[in-house]
């Protein structure tokens, strides 16, 4: 699915979850010669894709729910994408094309306003039921109430004028006007068993706790705080998995995370940038993992909320971003992995705008706006007020982000010496979605997971400023203009200008203060085969593990 999806700022790597260090955990069936075995040479690998093992798959986030319509962050969808929940069409990993998945074939009327899906037979969601186009249909009429939490994923298929089942294995999709991502969103919609979730209320609905698909892996247990556990479905209508388990391990703090990888406790793991750079190069290390690195569409920020008095003012929020010394930052604490970005799409795509020249760090600059906006130290106190309101505020980051944590104290300097005040505020991830969804903070700092081709609607046009992904508030009459006419245009070269004038008023209002697209950095066991990375990553549903090297059983 395309939508864009929240990450914790820089905790790009994989984005996964990682589960509570514990010394009593499903470990305890590791057998010790697999233990020796885990550091053999790839040498002694089989040739074939060979059945069995596990995978233990760092989150460094517990997910606030696995119901993938109300679920709104990217962890979620780690755990669940390709797995668990599976949609009519998906991405092809290598050729970025959109191939058949549930549905086994579509077609697109000449308007672009139908769209006729034929599901596969056969295919049974995890408890036995029939999957049927009722499902689909179901699970486009939840997206669409009202009273369902999912304001997100809704804005998605406002253009929707119907979705009619024509038989058990034909589902019908019309627009009301022509959306040139409509096929992927449509063909992308989650999708969850009807006969789960048609009584009582959808948003606390006990399977957002215990999912029930139809893909390769079936939900085993979730254990707050420790881990979230799939197995493989031995009823699978399609192509089974190698991999007998996957475990998800919870762990947010990416020391200890660490520290659990190097003694093999851990098989995938993203890593942060000092630990990539200056401690994983030892010979220990490397001959049992894997490092990787690659770019995937992302990209991270500073948001500033505008219903705050500071940050109402674009005069203040540029000044804020002279005072973001970015380049320190990916030079000292980044270690160059990645590359710093001016404007909301993936830097490698064709929508980016690459004449957008990022504004410098310039304190001097930051102090004449600041005192042009009227925010001036009046009373000699050494913080800077206006109108009677002090200029003092929150900075909000999501716990066990070390990166995020680092670049929030360097910002806390710098302000420091310009007469703002900053707190900063670390709240665990569950708590900080939920003030972002309430609009509770100052000023935040995270990241977006995005698709291949962006659809800006769902966090920059003013309709979502109260209940959707626009969290800081931004409205702007030619951005929504602008963004609503590309909805409709297939031309992508037309569609790309439309895109680099909505990417110059972003840049003038600086309503974010753009940072980077981060490579992802991971660490890989070595005993996985068949790890590739695609073009948008890694896939561990692809990878096996020879006999020789299998660690876990059953």
């Amino acid at each position: 699915m395309l939508r864009l999806t929240l990450i914790t700022i820089l905790n790009i790597a994989i984005v996964s979850t990682l589960i509570a260090c514990s010394s009593g955990n499903d470990n305890s069936k590791k057998t010790e010669e697999a233990k020796e075995g885990q550091s053999a040479s790839k040498t002694a690998s089989s040739s074939e894709p060979v059945e069995g093992d596990w995978l233990i798959y760092h989150l460094n986030a517990e997910p606030a729910t696995l119901n993938p319509i109300t679920a709104s962050d990217a962890y979620e969808s780690t755990v669940n994408n390709g797995k668990i929940y599976e949609t009519l069409i998906e991405r092809n990993n290598e050729t970025l094309e959109l191939d058949p998945l549930l549905a086994e074939s579509w077609e697109i009327s000449e308007d672009k306003l139908k769209y006729t899906f034929k599901i596969r037979e056969g295919i049974k969601w995890h408890d036995g039921t029939p999957f049927t186009s009722e499902d689909v249909v179901f699970s486009y009429k939840t997206i669409m109430n009202p009273k369902v939490d999912t304001p997100q994923l809704r804005s998605y298929f406002q253009e929707i004028k119907d979705v009619k089942a024509i038989d058990d294995l034909t589902v019908e999709f019309t627009y009301a006007r022509p959306y040139f991502l409509a096929l992927e969103f449509c063909g992308g919609m989650p999708i969850v068993p009807k006969h789960i979730f048609d009584e009582g209320d959808f948003n606390t609905n006990p399977a957002g706790r215990a999912p029930i698909g139809t893909g390769p892996y079936k939900f085993v247990k979730w254990t707050t705080g420790r881990d979230i556990v799939v197995e493989k479905n031995q009823d699978y209508w399609g192509e089974k998995p190698n991999l007998d388990r996957i475990v998800f391990k919870i762990i947010t703090d990416n020391t200890v995370a660490f520290q659990v990888l190097k003694r093999g406790d851990l098989d995938v793991s993203g890593l942060t940038p000092i630990q990539w750079e200056r401690q994983t190069n030892s010979s220990a290390f490397q001959e049992g993992y894997d490092k990787l690195s690659y770019f995937t569409p992302n990209y991270s920020y500073i948001g500033w909320n505008s219903k705050k008095p500071f940050f109402a003012d674009k005069q203040v929020r540029t000044a804020m971003t002279h005072l973001v010394n970015r380049e320190l930052i990916l030079n000292k604490i980044l270690y160059n992995l990645g590359a710093i970005v001016t404007n909301p799409f993936y830097i490698n795509s064709p929508e980016y705008d690459k004449s957008i020249e990022p504004l410098e760090y310039n304190p001097q600059k930051a102090e004449q706006l600041l005192k042009e906006a009227g925010w001036v130290d009046s009373d000699g106190d050494g913080i800077r007020d206006k109108d009677g309101v002090k200029f003092a505020f929150e900075f909000l980051i999501p716990g066990g982000s070390e990166t995020g944590e680092k670049i929030a104290t360097i910002l806390k300097e710098e302000l420091d010496n310009t007469g703002i005040q900053m707190d900063i505020r670390k709240t665990e991830w569950a708590v900080f979605t939920t003030r972002l969804t309430e609009r509770n903070f100052d000023a935040v700092t995270l990241a977006w997971s995005m698709g291949v081709e962006s659809d800006p609607y769902q966090i920059w046009s003013s309709t979502q400023a109260e209940s959707g992904s626009n969290f800081i508030g931004f409205k702007n009459q030619e951005v929504d203009k602008l963004i609503n006419e590309a909805r409709t245009e297939f031309d992508r070269e037309k569609r790309k200008q439309l895109y680099n004038r909505f990417a110059e008023i972003i840049h003038e209002e600086q309503p974010y203060t753009f940072l980077f697209c981060r490579k992802s950095t991971v660490a890989v066991n070595k005993r996985f085969e068949n790890v590739v990375v695609h073009p948008l990553g890694i896939d561990p549903v692809e990878w096996y593990v020879p006999l020789p090297l299998q660690v876990y059983s059953e």
